[in-house]
Protein backbone atom coordinates (compact mmCIF):
# COMPACT_ATOMS: atom_id res chain seq x y z
CA UNK A 1 0.00 0.00 0.00
CA UNK A 2 2.74 2.52 0.69
CA UNK A 3 4.50 1.99 -2.61
CA UNK A 4 0.88 2.37 -4.58
CA UNK A 5 0.72 5.60 -2.45
CA UNK A 6 4.51 6.61 -3.53
CA UNK A 7 3.60 6.09 -7.06
CA UNK A 8 0.41 7.95 -6.85
CA UNK A 9 2.09 10.70 -5.22
CA UNK A 10 4.56 10.81 -8.12
CA UNK A 11 2.21 10.66 -10.73
CA UNK A 12 0.61 14.34 -9.42
CA UNK A 13 3.51 15.81 -8.70
CA UNK A 14 4.54 14.86 -12.27
CA UNK A 15 1.89 16.80 -13.74
CA UNK A 16 2.47 20.07 -11.12
CA UNK A 17 0.30 22.23 -13.15
CA UNK A 18 -2.91 20.30 -13.33
CA UNK A 19 -2.68 18.96 -10.15
CA UNK A 20 -2.54 22.55 -8.43
CA UNK A 21 -5.56 23.68 -10.43
CA UNK A 22 -7.42 21.26 -9.44
CA UNK A 23 -6.48 21.25 -5.27
CA UNK A 24 -6.45 25.16 -5.41
CA UNK A 25 -10.53 24.63 -6.55
CA UNK A 26 -11.29 22.30 -4.17
CA UNK A 27 -9.03 24.41 -1.35
CA UNK A 28 -11.00 27.23 -2.66
CA UNK A 29 -14.62 25.34 -2.74
CA UNK A 30 -13.59 24.44 1.43
CA UNK A 31 -13.07 27.64 2.34
CA UNK A 32 -15.97 29.13 0.66
CA UNK A 33 -18.36 26.53 2.35
CA UNK A 34 -16.90 26.77 5.76
CA UNK A 35 -16.71 30.63 5.97
CA UNK A 36 -20.22 30.64 4.88
CA UNK A 37 -21.31 28.39 7.45
CA UNK A 38 -19.11 30.29 10.23
CA UNK A 39 -20.60 33.73 9.33
CA UNK A 40 -23.93 32.62 8.42
CA UNK A 41 -24.38 30.72 11.76
CA UNK A 42 -23.16 33.66 13.86
CA UNK A 43 -25.52 36.17 11.79
CA UNK A 44 -28.54 32.84 12.41
CA UNK A 45 -27.48 33.29 16.27
CA UNK A 46 -27.58 36.81 16.28
CA UNK A 47 -30.99 37.23 14.78
CA UNK A 48 -32.19 34.46 17.34
CA UNK A 49 -31.07 36.02 19.87
CA UNK A 50 -32.46 39.19 19.39
CA UNK A 51 -35.63 37.73 19.16
CA UNK A 52 -35.43 35.58 22.14
CA UNK A 53 -33.68 37.69 24.44
CA UNK A 54 -35.54 41.30 23.88
CA UNK A 55 -39.12 39.88 23.59
CA UNK A 56 -39.71 36.24 23.06
CA UNK A 57 -38.30 34.33 25.69
CA UNK A 58 -37.08 30.83 24.19
CA UNK A 59 -39.98 28.75 25.10
CA UNK A 60 -43.38 29.86 26.14
CA UNK A 61 -46.63 28.23 27.90
CA UNK A 62 -50.02 29.54 27.10
CA UNK A 63 -53.54 28.14 27.22
CA UNK A 64 -54.88 25.78 24.67
CA UNK A 65 -56.08 28.10 21.73
CA UNK A 66 -54.49 31.46 23.13
CA UNK A 67 -51.87 31.78 20.04
CA UNK A 68 -54.75 30.91 17.81
CA UNK A 69 -56.61 33.80 18.86
CA UNK A 70 -53.61 35.82 20.17
CA UNK A 71 -54.37 38.45 17.36
CA UNK A 72 -57.26 39.58 19.64
CA UNK A 73 -55.73 39.17 22.97
CA UNK A 74 -58.24 36.74 24.49
CA UNK A 75 -58.67 37.49 28.30
CA UNK A 76 -61.01 34.23 28.47
CA UNK A 77 -58.27 32.28 27.48
CA UNK A 78 -55.84 33.42 30.76
CA UNK A 79 -54.57 30.89 32.78
CA UNK A 80 -56.62 31.11 36.60
CA UNK A 81 -54.40 31.54 39.41
CA UNK A 82 -54.55 27.34 40.10
CA UNK A 83 -52.97 26.83 36.86
CA UNK A 84 -50.14 29.29 37.26
CA UNK A 85 -49.24 28.22 40.38
CA UNK A 86 -48.86 24.75 38.62
CA UNK A 87 -46.50 25.69 35.94
CA UNK A 88 -44.24 28.04 38.33
CA UNK A 89 -43.77 24.39 40.27
CA UNK A 90 -42.93 22.56 37.37
CA UNK A 91 -40.91 25.69 36.12
CA UNK A 92 -38.69 25.71 39.08
CA UNK A 93 -38.43 22.04 39.14
CA UNK A 94 -36.53 21.98 35.55
CA UNK A 95 -32.90 22.79 36.18
CA UNK A 96 -32.77 23.71 32.51
CA UNK A 97 -34.93 26.65 32.85
CA UNK A 98 -32.57 29.82 33.76
CA UNK A 99 -35.59 32.25 34.51
CA UNK A 100 -38.85 32.91 33.45
CA UNK A 101 -41.66 35.88 33.33
CA UNK A 102 -45.33 35.71 33.50
CA UNK A 103 -47.34 38.06 31.65
CA UNK A 104 -50.42 39.86 31.32
CA UNK A 105 -51.25 41.05 27.82
CA UNK A 106 -54.11 43.10 26.30
CA UNK A 107 -55.42 45.07 23.39
CA UNK A 108 -55.59 49.22 24.83
CA UNK A 109 -56.42 52.62 23.92
CA UNK A 110 -53.70 55.06 24.66
CA UNK A 111 -54.36 58.65 24.77
CA UNK A 112 -52.19 62.28 25.63
CA UNK A 113 -55.49 63.29 26.37
CA UNK A 114 -55.27 65.22 22.76
CA UNK A 115 -55.02 62.46 20.62
CA UNK A 116 -55.73 59.03 20.91
CA UNK A 117 -54.46 55.53 18.97
CA UNK A 118 -54.46 51.64 19.59
CA UNK A 119 -51.47 49.68 21.70
CA UNK A 120 -50.89 46.15 22.58
CA UNK A 121 -49.67 46.15 26.35
CA UNK A 122 -47.21 43.95 27.90
CA UNK A 123 -47.93 43.47 32.01
CA UNK A 124 -44.61 42.04 33.17
CA UNK A 125 -42.97 41.69 36.72
CA UNK A 126 -40.25 43.99 36.13
CA UNK A 127 -37.53 42.15 37.85
CA UNK A 128 -38.38 38.73 35.97
CA UNK A 129 -38.43 40.18 32.81
CA UNK A 130 -35.51 41.53 32.69
CA UNK A 131 -33.80 38.41 34.12
CA UNK A 132 -35.52 36.30 30.74
CA UNK A 133 -35.45 38.95 28.54
CA UNK A 134 -31.66 40.65 28.86
CA UNK A 135 -31.69 42.53 25.80
CA UNK A 136 -35.04 44.44 26.71
CA UNK A 137 -33.46 47.02 28.70
CA UNK A 138 -31.72 47.84 26.56
CA UNK A 139 -34.16 48.86 23.73
CA UNK A 140 -35.16 51.35 25.89
CA UNK A 141 -34.58 55.00 25.05
CA UNK A 142 -35.70 58.24 26.00
CA UNK A 143 -33.90 58.92 29.00
CA UNK A 144 -34.94 56.94 30.89
CA UNK A 145 -33.22 56.78 34.34
CA UNK A 146 -31.10 53.67 35.80
CA UNK A 147 -33.50 51.50 37.71
CA UNK A 148 -35.89 49.38 37.46
CA UNK A 149 -37.46 48.30 33.85
CA UNK A 150 -40.51 49.80 34.61
CA UNK A 151 -42.11 51.01 37.82
CA UNK A 152 -45.88 50.77 39.30
CA UNK A 153 -47.64 53.76 37.63
CA UNK A 154 -45.26 54.12 34.72
CA UNK A 155 -45.76 53.13 31.53
CA UNK A 156 -42.75 52.14 28.43
CA UNK A 157 -44.62 53.59 25.15
CA UNK A 158 -43.55 52.10 21.83
CA UNK A 159 -41.31 54.64 19.86
CA UNK A 160 -43.86 54.40 17.02
CA UNK A 161 -46.51 55.89 19.47
CA UNK A 162 -44.58 58.32 20.92
CA UNK A 163 -42.61 59.85 17.77
CA UNK A 164 -46.86 59.86 16.45
CA UNK A 165 -48.20 61.58 19.42
CA UNK A 166 -45.31 63.65 20.41
CA UNK A 167 -45.19 61.95 23.88
CA UNK A 168 -41.56 62.05 26.37
CA UNK A 169 -40.24 60.70 29.36
CA UNK A 170 -42.34 62.55 32.33
CA UNK A 171 -45.90 63.16 30.61
CA UNK A 172 -49.06 61.76 31.69
CA UNK A 173 -50.87 59.57 29.47
CA UNK A 174 -53.91 57.55 29.49
CA UNK A 175 -54.58 54.09 29.08
CA UNK A 176 -57.90 52.62 28.68
CA UNK A 177 -59.04 49.10 28.17
CA UNK A 178 -62.24 46.21 27.80
CA UNK A 179 -62.03 43.47 30.73
CA UNK A 180 -63.32 39.96 30.61
CA UNK A 181 -66.87 41.07 31.74
CA UNK A 182 -67.38 44.03 28.69
CA UNK A 183 -66.68 46.86 30.93
CA UNK A 184 -64.24 49.68 30.21
CA UNK A 185 -62.09 51.08 32.85
CA UNK A 186 -59.09 53.83 32.40
CA UNK A 187 -55.91 54.43 34.39
CA UNK A 188 -53.16 56.96 34.29
CA UNK A 189 -49.56 56.52 33.66
CA UNK A 190 -46.49 58.51 33.44
CA UNK A 191 -44.32 57.91 30.95
CA UNK A 192 -41.21 56.04 32.51
CA UNK A 193 -39.14 55.28 29.00
CA UNK A 194 -39.43 55.13 25.23
CA UNK A 195 -38.95 51.31 23.86
CA UNK A 196 -37.49 50.34 20.46
CA UNK A 197 -39.59 47.89 18.45
CA UNK A 198 -37.86 44.67 17.54
CA UNK A 199 -40.43 43.57 14.83
CA UNK A 200 -40.25 46.82 12.58
CA UNK A 201 -41.90 49.81 12.05
CA UNK A 202 -45.17 49.06 13.13
CA UNK A 203 -44.54 47.93 16.42
CA UNK A 204 -46.97 49.15 19.05
CA UNK A 205 -45.83 46.94 22.44
CA UNK A 206 -45.90 49.08 25.20
CA UNK A 207 -45.20 47.60 28.92
CA UNK A 208 -46.22 48.16 32.53
CA UNK A 209 -46.04 45.91 35.24
CA UNK A 210 -48.11 43.21 36.04
CA UNK A 211 -49.88 44.54 39.27
CA UNK A 212 -51.24 47.62 36.87
CA UNK A 213 -52.28 45.40 34.02
CA UNK A 214 -54.84 43.80 36.72
CA UNK A 215 -55.76 47.13 38.04
CA UNK A 216 -56.86 47.93 34.72
CA UNK A 217 -58.39 45.12 33.69
CA UNK A 218 -59.88 44.47 37.07
CA UNK A 219 -58.47 40.75 36.97
CA UNK A 220 -58.10 38.93 39.87
CA UNK A 221 -54.73 38.11 41.53
CA UNK A 222 -52.84 35.54 39.75
CA UNK A 223 -53.90 35.29 36.56
CA UNK A 224 -51.63 35.91 33.41
CA UNK A 225 -51.82 35.04 29.98
CA UNK A 226 -48.48 33.93 29.38
CA UNK A 227 -44.97 32.42 31.05
CA UNK A 228 -42.07 33.29 29.12
CA UNK A 229 -38.94 31.22 29.70
CA UNK A 230 -35.11 31.69 29.39
CA UNK A 231 -32.67 28.21 28.72
CA UNK A 232 -29.33 27.94 30.42
CA UNK A 233 -28.46 26.22 26.65
CA UNK A 234 -30.74 27.19 24.21
CA UNK A 235 -29.19 24.30 21.82
CA UNK A 236 -31.41 22.17 23.90
CA UNK A 237 -34.91 23.97 22.70
CA UNK A 238 -36.69 21.13 21.77
CA UNK A 239 -35.93 18.92 24.50
CA UNK A 240 -36.25 21.21 27.09
CA UNK A 241 -40.08 21.98 25.10
CA UNK A 242 -40.48 18.18 25.03
CA UNK A 243 -39.58 17.79 29.13
CA UNK A 244 -41.71 21.10 29.96
CA UNK A 245 -44.81 19.81 28.13
CA UNK A 246 -44.73 16.04 29.37
CA UNK A 247 -44.40 17.30 32.65
CA UNK A 248 -47.33 19.65 32.46
CA UNK A 249 -49.36 17.77 30.06
CA UNK A 250 -49.57 20.12 27.48
CA UNK A 251 -49.32 19.98 23.69
CA UNK A 252 -46.40 21.29 21.68
CA UNK A 253 -45.82 23.28 18.44
CA UNK A 254 -47.73 25.04 16.28
CA UNK A 255 -52.01 24.74 16.92
CA UNK A 256 -54.50 24.31 14.34
CA UNK A 257 -56.22 27.49 13.65
CA UNK A 258 -59.32 25.90 12.72
CA UNK A 259 -59.46 23.67 15.87
CA UNK A 260 -58.25 25.88 18.41
CA UNK A 261 -60.51 29.23 18.31
CA UNK A 262 -62.12 29.92 21.10
CA UNK A 263 -65.09 27.68 21.79
CA UNK A 264 -63.87 25.43 19.26
CA UNK A 265 -61.92 23.57 22.03
CA UNK A 266 -62.98 22.17 25.47
CA UNK A 267 -61.91 24.83 27.68
CA UNK A 268 -63.83 27.80 28.91
CA UNK A 269 -63.11 30.58 30.88
CA UNK A 270 -63.73 28.96 34.42
CA UNK A 271 -62.15 25.59 33.68
CA UNK A 272 -58.75 24.85 34.09
CA UNK A 273 -58.51 25.35 37.83
CA UNK A 274 -56.92 22.19 39.72
CA UNK A 275 -53.78 20.05 38.80
CA UNK A 276 -54.42 15.96 38.49
CA UNK A 277 -52.12 13.49 38.50
CA UNK A 278 -48.90 13.37 36.71
CA UNK A 279 -48.61 16.94 36.12
CA UNK A 280 -51.95 17.29 34.09
CA UNK A 281 -54.69 20.50 34.51
CA UNK A 282 -58.24 20.19 34.76
CA UNK A 283 -59.59 18.19 31.17
CA UNK A 284 -56.14 17.19 30.08
CA UNK A 285 -54.20 19.96 31.08
CA UNK A 286 -55.50 22.84 28.67
CA UNK A 287 -51.91 24.17 28.14
CA UNK A 288 -49.55 24.24 24.93
CA UNK A 289 -45.49 24.93 25.21
CA UNK A 290 -44.31 26.95 21.83
CA UNK A 291 -40.77 27.85 21.50
CA UNK A 292 -39.76 30.14 19.62
CA UNK A 293 -39.59 28.99 16.29
CA UNK A 294 -43.59 28.44 16.79
CA UNK A 295 -44.48 32.36 17.59
CA UNK A 296 -42.16 34.25 15.41
CA UNK A 297 -42.45 34.59 11.47
CA UNK A 298 -38.44 35.25 11.40
CA UNK A 299 -38.29 31.02 12.11
CA UNK A 300 -38.81 31.08 8.08
CA UNK A 301 -35.85 33.86 7.70
CA UNK A 302 -33.76 30.75 9.90
CA UNK A 303 -34.70 28.01 8.02
CA UNK A 304 -33.64 30.04 4.64
CA UNK A 305 -30.47 30.27 6.05
CA UNK A 306 -30.47 26.29 6.52
CA UNK A 307 -31.11 25.69 3.00
CA UNK A 308 -28.66 28.03 1.64
CA UNK A 309 -25.86 26.26 3.66
CA UNK A 310 -27.21 23.08 2.42
CA UNK A 311 -27.09 24.63 -1.61
CA UNK A 312 -23.81 25.95 -0.56
CA UNK A 313 -22.93 22.13 0.23
CA UNK A 314 -23.97 20.63 -2.97
CA UNK A 315 -22.47 22.99 -4.93
CA UNK A 316 -19.23 21.96 -3.43
CA UNK A 317 -20.07 18.65 -4.32
CA UNK A 318 -20.57 19.35 -7.35
CA UNK A 319 -16.94 21.41 -8.14
CA UNK A 320 -15.19 18.39 -6.33
CA UNK A 321 -16.92 15.98 -8.49
CA UNK A 322 -16.19 17.08 -11.53
CA UNK A 323 -12.46 18.77 -11.14
CA UNK A 324 -11.63 15.28 -10.18
CA UNK A 325 -13.11 12.96 -12.39
CA UNK A 326 -11.85 15.57 -15.35
CA UNK A 327 -8.15 15.29 -14.14
CA UNK A 328 -8.48 11.64 -13.58
CA UNK A 329 -9.64 11.28 -16.95
CA UNK A 330 -7.40 12.77 -18.61
CA UNK A 331 -4.56 11.41 -16.52
CA UNK A 332 -6.23 8.11 -18.13
CA UNK A 333 -5.87 9.37 -20.99
CA UNK A 334 -2.68 10.90 -21.57
CA UNK A 335 -1.50 7.55 -19.90
CA UNK A 336 -2.58 4.45 -21.94
CA UNK A 337 1.07 3.27 -22.84
CA UNK A 338 2.32 3.77 -19.43
CA UNK A 339 -0.79 2.02 -18.06
CA UNK A 340 -0.30 -0.77 -21.29
CA UNK A 341 3.98 -1.18 -19.74
CA UNK A 342 3.11 -2.19 -16.64
CA UNK A 343 -0.29 -4.55 -17.18
CA UNK A 344 2.35 -5.79 -19.44
CA UNK A 345 4.91 -6.51 -17.06
CA UNK A 346 2.67 -8.45 -14.76
CA UNK A 347 0.73 -5.94 -12.57
CA UNK A 348 -2.69 -7.16 -11.57
CA UNK A 349 -5.49 -5.18 -12.28
CA UNK A 350 -6.58 -4.50 -9.04
CA UNK A 351 -3.15 -2.86 -8.23
CA UNK A 352 -3.45 0.05 -11.19
CA UNK A 353 -6.90 0.27 -9.95
CA UNK A 354 -6.11 1.12 -6.34
CA UNK A 355 -2.93 3.60 -7.89
CA UNK A 356 -5.69 5.93 -9.67
CA UNK A 357 -7.80 5.61 -6.65
CA UNK A 358 -4.70 6.80 -4.55
CA UNK A 359 -4.61 9.80 -6.97
CA UNK A 360 -7.81 10.71 -6.65
CA UNK A 361 -8.03 10.50 -3.16
CA UNK A 362 -5.16 12.29 -2.56
CA UNK A 363 -6.50 15.28 -4.59
CA UNK A 364 -9.08 15.39 -1.67
CA UNK A 365 -7.27 15.15 0.88
CA UNK A 366 -4.51 17.63 -0.03
CA UNK A 367 -6.92 20.31 -1.02
CA UNK A 368 -8.94 19.62 1.71
CA UNK A 369 -6.50 19.93 4.80
CA UNK A 370 -5.34 23.06 3.36
CA UNK A 371 -8.68 24.39 2.65
CA UNK A 372 -9.84 23.58 6.25
CA UNK A 373 -6.08 25.14 7.58
CA UNK A 374 -7.45 28.47 5.76
CA UNK A 375 -10.43 28.76 6.75
CA UNK A 376 -9.64 28.24 10.69
CA UNK A 377 -7.36 30.79 9.84
CA UNK A 378 -9.69 33.04 8.70
CA UNK A 379 -12.67 32.18 10.87
CA UNK A 380 -9.78 33.33 14.08
CA UNK A 381 -8.92 36.72 12.29
CA UNK A 382 -12.55 37.33 12.05
CA UNK A 383 -12.87 36.78 15.67
CA UNK A 384 -9.81 38.78 16.06
CA UNK A 385 -11.36 41.90 13.66
CA UNK A 386 -14.91 41.67 15.07
CA UNK A 387 -17.10 42.94 12.20
CA UNK A 388 -20.02 44.46 12.73
CA UNK A 389 -23.53 44.47 11.30
CA UNK A 390 -26.66 46.55 11.73
CA UNK A 391 -29.71 44.67 12.64
CA UNK A 392 -33.73 45.05 13.00
CA UNK A 393 -34.77 48.08 14.52
CA UNK A 394 -31.78 48.54 17.07
CA UNK A 395 -29.33 51.74 16.66
CA UNK A 396 -26.06 50.11 18.14
CA UNK A 397 -24.54 47.56 15.43
CA UNK A 398 -23.73 44.06 16.40
CA UNK A 399 -20.65 42.07 16.54
CA UNK A 400 -20.58 38.88 14.31
CA UNK A 401 -18.40 36.05 15.57
CA UNK A 402 -18.06 33.46 12.97
CA UNK A 403 -17.38 29.88 14.65
CA UNK A 404 -17.44 26.64 13.48
CA UNK A 405 -18.29 23.25 15.03
CA UNK A 406 -15.77 20.33 14.69
CA UNK A 407 -18.65 17.94 13.42
CA UNK A 408 -19.57 20.54 10.62
CA UNK A 409 -15.83 20.72 9.66
CA UNK A 410 -15.44 16.76 10.23
CA UNK A 411 -18.67 16.10 7.78
CA UNK A 412 -17.34 18.56 4.75
CA UNK A 413 -13.84 16.96 5.24
CA UNK A 414 -15.39 13.55 5.02
CA UNK A 415 -17.69 14.22 2.33
CA UNK A 416 -15.10 15.94 -0.07
CA UNK A 417 -12.33 13.23 0.37
CA UNK A 418 -15.32 10.48 -0.62
CA UNK A 419 -16.42 12.69 -3.38
CA UNK A 420 -12.80 12.71 -4.69
CA UNK A 421 -12.72 8.74 -4.09
CA UNK A 422 -16.33 8.79 -6.02
CA UNK A 423 -15.36 10.66 -8.95
CA UNK A 424 -11.78 8.42 -9.24
CA UNK A 425 -13.78 5.27 -9.47
CA UNK A 426 -14.81 5.11 -13.22
CA UNK A 427 -11.46 6.44 -14.60
CA UNK A 428 -9.69 4.08 -12.37
CA UNK A 429 -12.09 0.96 -13.55
CA UNK A 430 -11.38 1.83 -16.77
CA UNK A 431 -7.81 2.19 -16.48
CA UNK A 432 -7.66 -0.94 -14.50
CA UNK A 433 -9.80 -3.02 -17.54
CA UNK A 434 -7.13 -2.15 -20.32
CA UNK A 435 -5.85 -4.49 -22.52
CA UNK A 436 -2.07 -4.66 -22.62
CA UNK A 437 -1.36 -5.30 -26.80
CA UNK A 438 -4.16 -2.52 -27.43
CA UNK A 439 -2.37 0.14 -24.76
CA UNK A 440 1.07 -0.22 -26.25
CA UNK A 441 -0.27 0.24 -29.48
CA UNK A 442 -1.64 3.55 -28.87
CA UNK A 443 -0.26 6.19 -30.20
Amino acid sequence: MFKVLKIAARSLARFGRRTFLTSALITLGIVAVLLFVATTGSFKRIMIGQFTDSMLGHVQVHRKGYVASIDSLPLNLNMRPQMVAKVEQVLKGLGAVEAYSPRVKLGAMFSNFTETTSVRINGVDPVKEAATTPLLPGRVVGGKPAGALVKPGEILVPELIARGLKVKVGDTVVLVATNRDGSVNGKTFTVGGVVQSETGPSGKDGYITIDDARALLRMQEGEVSEFAIRLKDPAQLDKVAADLSRALGATTGKPDQAAQQPGAQGAQPGDGAGAGAGGAMGNGAGLEVHTWADLSPFAAIVRMIDLLAISIKIMLVSIVLISVMNVMMMAVYERIREIGTIAAIGTPPRRILALFLTEGLLLGVGGTAIGTAISLVAIYALNIWKPAIQFGMQSAPVTLSPAVSVADVGMIAALVIAMSALASLQPAWKASRMDPVTALGHV
